[in-house]
């Protein structure tokens, strides 16, 4: 009798047998490589097998990869849908540069060579003239840890920008303000009790290797809470869903943490060991004794307003269901798991006092890095040193850390547009990598009039495996490999413990197991179609045309060690990262008789050995704080570093700054000398002296801040002559669980189950509006309307609609640029009112792959996001994506999929938002606190305005 597997045996992955399904009965057998590879469809970066048949070389399925510490062998749908990604007929296979206007759809196809040296010189030349501030590479999802960012120092060019300001720096900064580290990482799998803001079953951050930890946990009785507006699949699977009104989460959440402290359920001697109470006591209370005890008064006197009837008035939920939930809580101490990053983080002002209360209920259980508890993304996630290295930048690129932001937990990327439009600087050379912001980003038509205006942005290069709207807009397209085409390391805080996966070009390493010879010389698009590069290779060739002959310093960082005088090799590069920088890993492949770098090629992921329970309990020996001074706190203040610093800007070029935290590496804690967290205090910050003393010192604590669209403010109920009383809540953040922004396009898989996207609304509400069953909706934002569909349903509350942010792609060429999931639409303009309408939708086409004909689904949605103006918090610059919308039928030339907007409202609105801010400099003439983190942290002396 045969043995049935759920895998392959790792010993026969290069050559494994098994039978032809489609010659059944015929018993034909095939042979397969399998060769591991890490997903680069969403952040978690799960691992991936590619079963490379022998007789064809060509790739016939993806599946998981069991020996992936995070993900197990389980995938998604996004992860096997990369077949359809490397086979798409309509990807870009050769390096095209623009011959007409920008948007006119005239390309050329040229070398590399002529890509590199054009782009090359200019890089060069801005260098040479002092603008540095010109070479700008904005990425999307990156999908790797810390290449790009290597590259960027090694130019000295404080150019990174990211998507992270419209995806997660209001639950980064929330998380950051307690623990310094800014994401959370739970232990879902252990946990007893389990609190979700977010839809984390089907989509939620990490979605994969977080929900069957989520699952595992449910089935061994874990409580599940999920609190979201709409009826997710979480929601509906969890034990209790609080369908509580947007922007309101803050007050829920303190609701549940002031009874947790009336019944005396809070971990109180934990709370006395790790949080810096006594801070909070003599900054709030002056007037009590800095003693333990007196935190349970100082809390209820705080936390007074926020009462379960309170909370049933405010947050639209029950105050019984708030009082048994948190008798749960209670019941748990140190097992309580949770986790919010978009949701309601993303779509509201003030969204960051989400993470910042919901982590205030780990604090008070104990479950801050326990087992079953919430850690901080820098323990669970593992990040190698980069060989080679890169020096500090002596930069500071105000078109992304401008002054009106101190506190901005990234880069104001969505700015960007408008910044230039106010003269605030011009763009040399600016790179879009697997990001495209006039889709993704609000404000999308003010981008576009943004990469349209060759005065501002000279040359736009879009490094993208597929076509799309802002691709469109560019003057070079240079096509850059999937997830089977390329290398790359990346680790993610998927669960207690950490790992690295390695990303590697599938067909590189078949032609390695088949036997032939991979030299320092081979290079990755000698294997992969056309001539599809990876990043790192074209990083390292483009710094060499930069730098030619080594006289502006930048092609000794991408050199090799090996042969002096000739580029670096991808092979070197991860040889020397996997031999030197990975703990364990160099032993566990000697014990294997392989390499470290043939170890990883071998198996695709490494589970990096340490406890990461309770790091921060760990004992710090004395020699380690020898050259220390104890302050009064009983933190060691480490010279030369941001804690010792004496607030003259004459003294900061001799600071030296930690990637996390001031540089203080213990504190005293009971006469023990522990490591603490990274943050001033090296404790848990339940007040902070840093968002007091950059000038917001009424959020110091955890507390709520009333959303942008709070629904007491809003006009939902018609006068007595029945007009007005239309205003409501849109949602536009929730994902499908099937798509991948921009890079779904290219996946046929995907875009026949995900199509299309209804307006979510309440039949309370659909009564109510005059919106019939499926009928047309217009929804009108401040800066113009869309049309859509409407989907009656009672699975969101009353008072919010919602539609996913996923589809509404487009595309201005009929038989050019095509995708599975892109309509054909027509733009006009007149002055700055911008018009965006349908030509029609899916449509079958000829191809090399005959399932373009048998395209049946029309439907590609409607692009919401254009009609969004830009709309910063203040304190950590995250895009508040929820809408304040008046929601009427649609009116009679109205067509599904219109889309009106004037980018003059745009500014308007981008400059009412602004007064909202508190600018720099803050304490001691600084643009932003040394400690905070930073993508590129550059030398503390920039750090100084009048630097």
């Amino acid at each position: 009798m045969t043995d049935l597997t759920q895998y392959p045996p790792h010993e026969d992955w290069h050559d494994f047998t098994s039978l032809n399904a489609k010659a059944w009965p015929d018993r034909v057998e095939e042979h397969h490589s399998l060769v591991p590879t890490t997903c680069f469809n969403c952040e978690a970066a799960c691992g991936l097998l590619a079963h490379v048949n022998h007789e064809t070389g060509e790739i016939d399925k993806i599946e998981g990869n069991p020996l992936h510490p995070a993900s197990r062998g389980r995938n998604c749908a996004k992860g096997p849908a990369t077949l359809n990604q490397v086979n798409d007929p309509e990807r870009i296979l050769y390096p095209m540069r623009r011959v007409g206007e920008r948007g006119s759809g005239e390309w050329e196809r040229v070398s590399w060579d002529e890509a590199l040296a054009d782009i090359g010189s200019r890089i060069g030349a801005a260098m040479d003239e002092g603008r540095r501030d010109g070479v700008m590479y904005h990425v999307g999802r990156p999908g790797e840890d810390g290449y790009a960012d290597r590259v960027l120092k090694a130019w000295g060019v404080d150019g990174h920008n990211s998507h992270t300001n419209i995806c997660s720096s209001n639950a980064r900064i929330g998380y950051q303000s307690w623990m310094g580290h800014d994401r959370p990482s739970s232990d879902f799998a252990n946990a007893e009790v389990i609190f979700l803001i977010s839809a984390h079953l089907e989509a939620g951050h990490y979605f994969n290797p977080h929900a069957q930890r989520i699952m595992e946990a449910q089935a061994k009785g874990a409580t599940v809470i999920c609190v979201d507006p709409r009826l997710s699949n979480t929601g509906s699977k969890a034990d209790h869903w609080l369908p509580a009104w947007p922007g309101t989460e803050p007050f829920l959440l303190l609701t549940i943490a002031r009874l947790l402290i009336e019944n005396g359920t809070w971990e109180q001697d934990f709370v006395r060991r790790w949080v810096n109470w006594e801070t909070y006591l003599r900054e709030t209370r002056p007037d009590l004794p800095v003693e333990i005890e007196s935190m349970t008064e100082a809390w209820l006197d705080e936390y007074a307003e926020y009462t379960p009837e309170a909370a049933e008035e405010i947050c639209g939920v029950s105050g019984d269901e708030l009082r048994e939930i948190a008798e749960i809580i209670g019941a748990h101490p140190t097992k309580f798991a949770s986790h919010n990053w978009r949701a309601a983080g993303a779509g509201n002002l003030g969204g960051w006092q989400t993470a910042r209360c919901l982590f205030f209920l780990n604090v008070l259980t104990g479950s801050v890095a326990t087992v079953g508890g919430t850690s901080g993304t820098g323990w669970n996630k593992f990040k190698p040193a980069q060989p080679k290295g890169a020096p500090a930048l002596s930069e500071w690129n105000e078109l992304s850390w401008p002054r009106e932001f101190p506190l901005a937990y990234h880069e104001m990327s969505i700015l960007l547009p408008h910044f230039l439009n106010e003269g605030r600087g011009t763009l040399d050379v600016y790179f879009s990598r697997v990001y495209n912001p006039i889709w993704t980003n609000p404000d999308g038509f003010t981008w576009l009039e943004a990469l349209k205006d060759t005065e501002t942005v000279k040359c736009h290069v879009a490094l993208t495996p597929t076509w799309s709207e802002t691709a469109w807009f560019a003057d070079y397209v240079l096509p850059m490999g999937v997830g089977t085409e390329r290398h790359d390391i990346a680790s993610f805080e998927t669960h207690a413990g950490r790992w690295i996966g390695f990303r590697q070009p599938v067909m590189r390493r078949f032609a390695e197991i088949q036997g032939e010879e991979i030299t320092a010389d081979s290079r990755t698009h000698e294997f992969n179609p056309g001539e599809v590069w990876e990043e790192n290779e074209f990083w390292i060739d483009l710094s060499w045309h930069i730098d030619p002959d080594g006289s502006r310093g930048i092609r000794q960082w991408f050199e090799s060690n090996d042969t002096p005088g000739t580029p670096i090799s991808v092979d070197e590069y991860y040889r020397t990262m996997f031999a030197d920088s990975v703990p364990g890993l160099a032993d566990d492949a000697a014990a294997a008789g392989k390499t470290p770098l043939e170890y990883m090629r071998d198996v695709g992921a490494y589970a990096v050995p340490g406890d990461v329970i309770t790091p921060y309990e760990r004992i710090v020996a004395d020699d380690a704080v020898a050259d220390c001074e104890k302050d009064s706190d009983g933190v060691f203040r480490k010279p030369g570093t941001t804690g010792t610093w004496n607030g003259e800007a004459s003294t900061l070029a001799d600071v030296k700054l930690a990637p996390l935290g001031d540089g203080s590496p213990a504190v005293e804690v009971d006469g023990e000398i522990k490591e603490g967290f990274p943050t001033p205090s090296r404790k848990l910050e339940l007040f902070s002296d840093t968002l007091k003393d950059w000038g917001w010192p009424e959020y110091a604590t955890p507390t709520w801040i009333p959303s942008h669209v709070h629904h007491q403010d809003l006009d939902m109920e018609p006068a007595a002559d029945g007009t007005g009383g239309n205003e409501r809540i849109l949602l536009p953040t929730f994902r499908i669980p099937t798509l991948i922004h921009t890079r779904s396009g290219n996946s046929k898989w995907l875009n026949e189950i995900s199509h299309r996207h209804p307006l979510w609304i309440h039949p309370q509400d659909a009564e109510t509006l005059g919106i019939e069953e499926n009928g047309l909706v217009r929804v009108s934002t401040r800066i113009g309307h869309f049309v859509i569909a409407a989907w009656r349903t009672e699975g969101i509350r009353p008072g919010v609609v919602a539609a996913s942010h996923h589809m509404g792609r487009w595309r201005l060429e009929e038989d050019k640029a095509r995708s599975w999931g892109a309509g054909k639409a027509e733009l006009t303009n007149d002055g700055t009112e911008w018009k965006l309408n349908r030509t029609h939708g899916m449509t079958g086409w000829e191809s090399d792959d005959p399932d373009t004909e048998r395209i049946w689904w029309n439907d590609t949605g409607v692009h919401q996001n254009l009609t969004f103006s830009v709309q910063p918090d203040p304190i950590s610059g995250m895009q508040c994506w929820h809408q304040r919308v008046r929601i009427t039928p649609a009116q009679t030339d109205d067509q599904y999929g219109d889309i009106v907007v004037d980018t003059a409202k745009s500014r308007d609105a981008y400059h009412d938002w602004l007064t909202k801010t508190r600018p720099a400099p803050g304490p001691n003439g600084l643009r932003r606190p040394l400690w905070y983190a930073r993508p590129l942290k550059p030398t503390a002396d920039m750090y100084h305005l009048d630097h």
